[in-house]
């Protein structure tokens, strides 16, 4: 006759062997798969989940197996990345270490506010749609997103982020800058911004433009041209004469003083250099050809590092 202890001690051992050998062994799941866990989900809600995703066979089991032999950490919310063949062991692991899976967006310096809508758009992840933002009202930064997140709470957050710049810098002014708001400053900023791609000419570049400004001579940045053509897009195409004669708000080649609006979303640091600009006596300047520009305080050396330019180009066979 089988003593009781003898039983309990073979049940005991049968049960044991239950739970480890479907804790280790291969799971299911044919490939990797992305698994999410939303906020405040149960634990009972994560397991059929795991099931309907072909991550285990049992939510029962599951569970049992995981309050048998789990860490006993809570179940973390978030996207996480479930390798292919996951056993029941790696899957608690992965859902209680909270290694979430990490996405994110980059506006770029310079990106115009049609574009930064239609990166929005193509994010797959993101719900909703957020529209076009009012130009200059992005601060071009990385954002981390999350899977589901509505566009437009994204675009809220960028948004909030140029107006904390914005704000941040404005107290942090030079009284050499010619900006006499904030708004004037992200106008301003953004011309800089279009105007050289080397970070190290953008304080010059807002000095000479200032100067510009306190003189009341015509600003002349081709890229106030375009921006009424493509709304900041690239042209594709060489600037029509017909175009430079425009009159409309931002075309600063038919006007003096500052557009009527910013013509992309400025940088943090292009907004810095125009609120502290170089002290200079620069008012023209020209590409030199390497990818700067060449300036002059006098049209008569402007004029000089403008053929230069002309030579420039057509040794590179460009006239």
């Amino acid at each position: 006759m089988i003593r009781p202890k003898l039983i309990a001690l073979i049940a005991a051992l049968l049960i044991l062997g239950w739970g480890l050998g479907g804790w280790f062994v291969p799971g299911p799941l044919g490939k990797d798969a992305e698994f999410v866990v939303k906020d405040g989900e149960s634990f009972n809600a994560v397991a059929e989940h795991l099931q309907a995703a072909g991550a285990i066979r049992s939510p029962l089991t599951f569970r049992l197996r995981a309050r048998l032999l789990g860490g006993g950490g809570p179940i973390k919310a978030g996207s996480f990345l479930l390798p292919r063949g996951a056993s029941q062991r790696t899957l608690i692991e992965i859902l209680q270490g909270g290694k979430v899976i990490r996405r994110f967006v980059t506006v770029p310096e310079g990106m115009p506010s049609i574009m930064v809508a239609e990166r929005l758009a193509a994010q797959p992840n993101l719900t909703g749609d957020a529209g076009v933002p009012p130009e200059g009202s992005v601060l071009p930064d990385t954002y981390e997103i999350a899977m589901g997140e509505p566009r437009a709470a994204v675009l809220l957050r960028m948004q909030a982020a140029m107006q904390r710049t914005l704000k941040e810098l404005w107290d942090k002014r030079s009284p050499s800058t010619v900006a006499r708001t904030p708004e004037e400053a992200l106008i301003l900023a953004s011309i800089v911004e279009k105007e050289t791609g080397k970070p190290e000419e953008r304080a010059m570049v807002a000095g000479l433009y200032s100067n510009r400004l306190r003189q009341g001579m015509m600003l002349q940045a081709d890229p106030t041209i375009i921006y009424p053509i493509t709304r900041g897009k690239p042209l594709g195409r060489r600037i029509r004469q017909s175009e430079i004669a425009a009159v409309n708000g931002y075309n600063t080649y038919a006007m003096t003083g500052l557009p009527e609006g910013p013509i992309t979303n400025p940088g943090r640091a292009s907004i810095e250099a125009v609120l502290n600009p170089a002290k200079t006596d620069a008012l023209y300047m020209v590409a030199d050809g390497t990818g700067g520009h060449a300036f002059a305080s006098t049209l008569e050396e402007h004029n000089r590092n403008v053929a230069k330019w002309f030579a420039i180009r057509r040794a590179r066979g460009e006239l």
